[in-house]
């Protein structure tokens, strides 16, 4: 028994796409008779088509993945998407380092270890980028007798 006609109809009717169309298997009789929207309508009212409920996308999964990356977990290389320097950009890793180096400095000068000269010459060399870090800023200015 041929039933598209009904099931577009019924889509158009329903506003729904045609694979959400449901025909009652008991009633394909009654259905194949009615070959206009009206008695589509009535068929409908009656219960013999009705639409399917929609379709969703459980986001469970999602989730509680988003739930163990919260606490820390899947977060290892073999998880790491994207550049070498995505997670943490060279420019942001440079600015972290360059404020420590400053602020530093600027105690160091402050707390009289340090003159004014020494102070901008270290400034000019760490702009430079010739510390990694503080402890090696501070033992170059040691090694070269830089500290008061």
């Amino acid at each position: 028994m041929n039933l598209t006609t009904q099931k577009r109809l019924a889509a158009d009717i329903l506003k729904v796409g045609e694979n959400r169309v449901w025909i009652d298997p008991e009633r394909t009789e009654e259905v194949s008779r009615a070959i206009t929207r009206e008695s589509v309508k009535q068929l409908i009212n009656n219960k013999a088509i009705m639409a399917k409920p929609q379709k969703g996308i459980s986001s469970y999964r999602s989730k509680k993945i988003a739930e163990q990356k919260k606490k820390g977990r899947r977060k290892g290389h073999g998880s790491t998407k994207g550049a070498k320097g995505a997670k943490n950009p060279k420019k942001q890793a440079w600015m972290t380092t360059i404020r420590a180096l400053r602020t530093d400095l600027k105690d160091m000068r402050e707390n009289r270890e340090i003159n004014k000269t020494t102070y901008r010459k270290l400034y000019k060399m760490a702009k430079g980028g010739a510390f990694r870090s503080k402890s090696y800023m501070k033992t170059y200015a040691r090694d070269h007798g830089m500290l008061r």
